[in-house]
């Protein structure tokens, strides 16, 4: 425990997240760790206060949301290392009848012309994963292709089924085999509340019940899924759970170990010292300036550069935020990687100063960085 690291998670927690996580690397070694709050603090929408409210650790296991993008990066990008996948070229090879100028490069840079979401929930109440995933793909192209920048789930909906169709493998199996497994990450996977690894549902990657879900932060009030109380051990996300909990842009659980070893491979590979998941070049070209206009942030291939809303004082720095009140973010010049899980849509989403979190723990990372010398 980090006692400035932890006062900072103190200060936000229950007001604005009822559980938080943080950890920052320098230099690739853990230099604050802070945990704090519980996993389940409230009943319903009301704020009544569950009857069993298990204390936030470690080692608990949060929904990423979006950071489920950058997994899915990941695998495209290794896919192309391979020749399997041309980021210039038409996603219409793989998906025919999608509109020729969408490629991969353009769906990782939410600039394909998508629109934001689509609740196919909502569209097609009665239908199954696979058919709702068939209406994804079909979804037409309502804005400028090529810019300016859009972010569109619906884009990395359909990059992970790219990533899908050129791997030869459902898409947890591909983040398994590519990411999870490579790094040794055993607490990053999708579906923790799955009951085995044999279920119905396509792809091995699921947590394994017992050892996970008793870790898993609850997040939002939905009334509509199955089960009582709030959500827990099933992605927030609606299109995602709609898509059977596996989808290119959400999906994914994982502790902030996981989450920190995963970004110091990314760090390492963007200073030319580790090639585990991806080649240098590759993240060189996953963090180079792709030139979408219209953001608050430069755009890289799926990861936000200099996002003034989970960077702070981190300037240059990328990564990645999630819905769910989570952020990833790595300084490669700075020597940092920064991590914090919350569940700040427990109960409800809306809540204030998750912003103003991120910041402060990026702060604190500037500050330990600032007491070392750069190695």
């Amino acid at each position: 425990m980090s006692d400035r690291l932890g006062a900072v998670l103190a200060g936000a927690v229950p007001r604005v997240c009822p559980a938080a996580v943080a950890l920052i690397a320098v230099d690739g070694s853990v230099a604050a760790a802070a945990a704090t709050g519980e996993l389940v603090r409230y009943a319903d929408a009301e704020g009544t206060l569950a009857a069993q409210r298990p204390p936030a650790g470690r080692d608990s296991i949060f929904d990423l949301a979006s950071i489920s993008k950058l997994f899915t990066t990941a695998v495209l990008l290794s896919l192309a290392e391979e020749g399997a996948v041309g980021l210039d070229e038409p996603v219409a090879a793989w998906i025919p009848g999608l509109d020729p100028r969408a490629t991969p490069r353009r769906l990782l840079t939410h600039t394909a012309g998508l629109p934001p979401t689509r609740r196919i929930d909502l569209e097609l109440p009665g239908a199954d994963a696979s058919e709702r995933m068939e209406a994804m793909l079909r979804t037409p192209i309502a804005h400028p292709v090529g810019g300016p920048y859009l972010y569109s789930d619906v884009g990395l909906v359909i990059a992970g089924r790219v990533a899908e169709l050129a791997g030869g493998a459902p898409l947890g199996a591909l983040v398994r085999a590519r990411v999870t497994d490579v790094l040794g990450l055993p607490d990053t996977g999708y579906r923790p509340a799955t009951p085995s690894r044999s279920a119905t549902l396509p792809g091995p990657a699921t947590l394994p019940r017992a050892a996970a879900l008793s870790r898993v932060a609850a997040t939002e009030w939905k009334p509509e899924r199955p089960g009582p109380g709030c959500v827990r051990g099933e992605v927030h996300d609606e299109t995602a759970y709609a898509l059977g909990g596996v989808a290119g842009h959400a999906g994914l659980f994982a502790t902030a170990g996981d989450l920190l070893a995963f970004g110091e491979a990314l760090r390492l590979a963007a200073i030319g010292q580790g090639d585990a998941v991806l080649r240098p070049e590759s993240v060189a070209e996953m963090l180079r300036d792709q030139g979408a206009e219209g953001a608050a942030f430069r755009h890289g291939l799926g990861v936000r550069i200099g996002d003034p809303a989970i960077v702070g004082p981190l300037s240059g720095a990328f990564g990645h935020s999630g819905f769910t009140g989570t952020s990833l973010v790595v300084d490669p010049a700075r020597g940092l990687t920064v991590v914090l899980l919350t569940n700040a849509v427990h109960p409800v989403r809306g809540r204030d100063g998750i912003r103003e979190l991120r910041h402060a723990v990026a702060g604190e990372a500037l500050r330990l960085r600032e007491l070392q010398p750069l190695t």
